[in-house]
């Protein structure tokens, strides 16, 4: 029996060695597996408290709903949808045919009772204005 090699039932052939078939690379891989699948709840559960979190603040809705102008004014006509008893702050601005902004103002919306109101605020422009409306609102 010489140049024969005796295999030992359970020992690792040649090409399992070779290729990364090993014990030790199972236990490893495995191992790289428990890590990833802990990283991966980790961070969904991060996401599940922030997004929990973060809905509980006031929600906020505006919507233009016409304007008219003047010589020297633009008026925008807007509904504001907040829960009650939450003060806004809105920018109202005035453009003309080339969409430049010539007239801004700054409005502070008290708080109320109701859920959705209409507003209707007046910007003083720097020449003819071609339309009103709402920039954008938010929570002071």
């Amino acid at each position: 029996m010489s140049g024969t090699t005796v295999r030992h039932p359970g020992a690792p052939s040649d090409l399992d060695a070779r290729y990364g078939r090993t014990r030790r690379s199972r236990l490893r891989n495995r191992t790289i597996a428990w890590i990833a699948a802990v990283a991966v709840a980790v961070v969904f559960a991060a996401w599940v408290v922030w997004a929990g979190l973060d809905g509980t603040g006031p929600s906020l809705e505006v919507r233009d709903t016409g304007y008219y102008t003047g010589q020297d004014t633009a008026t925008a006509r807007f509904e504001l949808t907040v829960d009650p008893g939450t003060p806004v702050r809105c920018a109202v601005q005035a453009l003309n045919a080339e969409y430049e902004i010539i007239g801004w103002k700054v409005v502070d919306i008290p708080p109320s009772d109701e859920r959705t109101r209409a507003f209707a605020e007046t910007v003083r422009t720097t020449m003819q204005p071609d339309t009103g409306l709402i920039y954008r609102c938010w929570l002071p």
